[in-house]
């Protein structure tokens, strides 16, 4: 595999272990770093804008899904269901139907990336991947962006749940997605150390890593010290009670269901209430070559009850105004069905979901043909659909960032806003 498609995490429990052995390798007293930390920071929460991105790995058939061809030798076994929006959707999907009036539906995506890990990259970043150049995903770039709404945020500003996402390429390991699984803990994040030990360790260790850069040692450096900083925030931020969904009521526990992608949803709806500006929940399992509809009827059970609670809860606390909601894979699935009883890879005509921040719900934008194989309006890409979520949450298409190598970078690859999203 390319070393540039290998997902580059970042500020995983991995440095969070490595910071931690550093500082229990250390025991002189510290001064006054206590004051340094955030231990005093203000509960008053800001409004502010947020993203949760439903990453589905594999690629699912959104033509099973969203975009459905009942009548039809490409059209599945399944039937179309009316919402609460335009749209029919997956009779499997009956608790989404009541939520549809809050998200749209683009049918008409149409790409070049039918490789799992190239269309994975594409759809995270805006760009196809490129040998030279690492591009910086969703949650890099709209973190980055909205750093300055942050706050007293002392969570990472990008958490994956259950998922590795796409890492903060030339943006750097500050905007690295936080990675935890789907229990809500941060596991090895707990340490038998007393607070005024930790405090002391963690004094010395960051004395050490000052020296170190006043070597000039370069961006790696500075960079493992904002990270070394963010661990120290958040081992000893209240905040991390976002994380425990078991706090949560059993009857919302409930309503999201049970299983890691519930309890993912769940943590995106608590942890963007705590501040955080992106969180992606990852579902995986959707490459089905064979056998796909008994496979997707399982499937979307679990995504219907989990993605629906999420909107609804979301709506109910006034949060979906300014919480954009995407649901996406890396491409769709053949609308011929193979000799297997599945469906293959197929970026030519599919389809995505998103709401919230703005965007009109209950719509359908663009059409795909009578069998789905080819989209019939104008085809949007992968930075159309990133341009479109940036500007919900107001960032603006102008920003250029500079790569490491002092290439000039149009935030979205320069993608066009979909404009039938706001109209």
């Amino acid at each position: 595999m390319n070393r540039l498609f290998k997902t580059p995490t970042g500020m995983s429990r991995r440095h969070f272990l490595e910071h931690l052995a550093g500082a229990s390798a250390l025991t002189l007293p510290a001064v006054n770093f206590t004051n340094s930390l955030a231990a005093n920071a203000k509960d008053m929460k800001k409004r502010h804008k947020a993203a949760i991105l439903l990453y589905m790995g594999g690629g699912p058939s959104t033509i099973d899904i969203w975009d459905m061809k009942p009548g039809t030798s490409t059209g599945g076994n399944f039937k179309p269901i009316a919402t609460t929006g335009e749209m029919q959707i997956c009779q499997h999907m009956p608790l989404m139907a009541k939520q549809m009036k809050h998200m749209a539906v683009v049918r008409s995506m149409s790409t070049r990336e039918a490789d799992h890990t190239r269309g994975r990259y594409y759809m995270h970043t805006g760009y196809v991947p490129n040998p030279t150049i690492e591009h910086p995903g969703y949650g890099s770039v709209v973190s980055h962006e909205l750093a300055s709404q942050l706050g007293d945020l002392q969570i990472p500003p990008f958490v994956s749940v259950g998922g590795g996402s796409v890492g903060p390429g030339f943006l750097g390991m500050t905007y690295a997605p936080f990675v935890v699984d789907y229990n809500g803990d941060v596991r090895n994040a707990a340490t038998a150390l007393k607070q005024d030990r930790l405090e002391q360790r963690m004094y010395m260790l960051a004395s050490i890593e000052k020296g170190f850069i006043a070597q000039n040692r370069g961006d790696a450096a500075v960079e493992h010290q904002k990270v070394l900083q963010k661990t120290v925030s958040l081992f000893t931020s209240k905040q991390m009670g976002a994380f425990k969904i078991n706090s949560e009521p059993q009857k919302t526990r409930e309503m999201y269901g049970r299983g890691g992608f519930a309890n993912g949803c769940l943590m995106a709806r608590r942890l963007v209430e705590e501040g955080v500006p992106f969180v992606e929940v990852d579902l995986g399992g959707w490459d089905m070559h064979n056998g796909i509809f008994p496979a997707m009827e399982r499937k979307l059970g679990e995504l219907d009850k989990s993605m629906s609670a999420l909107i609804e809860d979301l709506d109910q606390r006034g949060m979906l105004d300014d919480t954009v909601v995407l649901w996406m894979g890396e491409f769709g699935r053949t609308p011929r069905i193979n000799g297997t009883a599945g469906r293959d890879h197929w970026a030519r005509a599919w389809s995505v979901a998103v709401g919230g921040g703005g965007i009109k719900g209950g719509k359908v934008v663009g059409a795909t043909n009578e069998d789905g194989t080819e989209v019939t309006t104008d085809p949007y890409k992968s930075e159309d659909l990133m341009a479109s979520v940036l500007k919900a949450l107001g960032v603006s298409l102008e920003t250029t960032f500079t790569s490491k190598n002092n290439r000039p970078m149009k935030i979205a690859n320069s993608g066009r806003v979909i404009k039938e999203l706001f109209a």
